[in-house]
Order: C-alpha cells, then sequence, then structure tokens
C-alpha cells in the first residue's frame, strides 16, 4: 500500500459513488488507472464492499439503543445457540462477541421506546443461554 492507495481508500470512504473519472481526478490519476488500483484493492481484500448509508429515522428506526448481554455459561455449544438465534433478528443491527465482563455488544434499531421494550421482552431477554440483557441509549449522536 501506497500514498496513493491510502488516497483513494479515503477518498472512496467519503464517497464510494464517485467516478472513476473523479477519484482519478483527486488522488492525481487517469482514470483508467484508478480504476486498475480500485480493482487490485478489492481483489487483495482491501476493500470489501461498498454500502449505502440510510437515515434510521425515515426508515423506521430512528430509536436506538446500545445492549450488553451476558451468557449464564459461553462454552462452544451455548455461544452457537445464542448467536444462531440473534442471527434472526433483524432489529439487531450489529453484535460483537467481547472480551471482559459483557458477553456481547448489540445494537438495535428500531421504531420506538416501545417497539424496543416489545423486542426486549419478546426477544431479547428469551435469548438461549441469557443470563442478563443491558440497554444503554444514546443521549447524543456526538460522530458517526
Amino acid at each position: 500500500m501506497d500514498d496513493i492507495d491510502r488516497r483513494i481508500i479515503s477518498s472512496l470512504e467519503a464517497n464510494a459513488r464517485m467516478t472513476m473519472y473523479e477519484l482519478g481526478d483527486v488522488v492525481g490519476l487517469s482514470s483508467s488507472a484508478a480504476h486498475r488500483r480500485v480493482k487490485a484493492l478489492e481483489e487483495r481484500g482491501v476493500i470489501t464492499g461498498y454500502r449505502a448509508v440510510v437515515d434510521p429515522a425515515v426508515v423506521g428506526r430512528g430509536f436506538e439503543v446500545y445492549v450488553t448481554v451476558l451468557l449464564e455459561r459461553t462454552a462452544p455449544e451455548a455461544v452457537d445457540r445464542f448467536e444462531a438465534a440473534l442471527a434472526g433478528i433483524d432489529a439487531v443491527v450489529s453484535c460483537h462477541r467481547m472480551f471482559g465482563e459483557i458477553d456481547y455488544l448489540l445494537l438495535v434499531a428500531v421504531e420506538d421506546r416501545a417497539a424496543y421494550e416489545r423486542l426486549w421482552a419478546e426477544r431479547l431477554a428469551a435469548l438461549p443461554g441469557t443470563a442478563r440483557v443491558s440497554s444503554q441509549m444514546t443521549m447524543k449522536m456526538v460522530k458517526r
């Protein structure tokens, strides 16, 4: 990776929809050279995909909650059951297995507090092997 690759990555992180002409202009390459560099970064696994950033409130998911989960046991079969059950919950935007006191950190996005309360009671607290589910709500988004 050289400086041009780093500038390409930075530019695409800021705007993945820019044309190869625009990208080449930003990083000082022709559009075909920029395209070759991007393809090489994709083939090497540096760039793993592109995504659309959606306003959660507009799609009915404006209420975000961070949820910590402590399992009763962390034996491999218990972890597998928990993760398989969690995979079926669309409102769970991200899930991280953690080192430390908690076992999982989830980001949940739903319409409102009432929707989260239903999700918590009906799905999250009922996940297999769950000892404790704790919710933290954001006061203010400072940086995304």
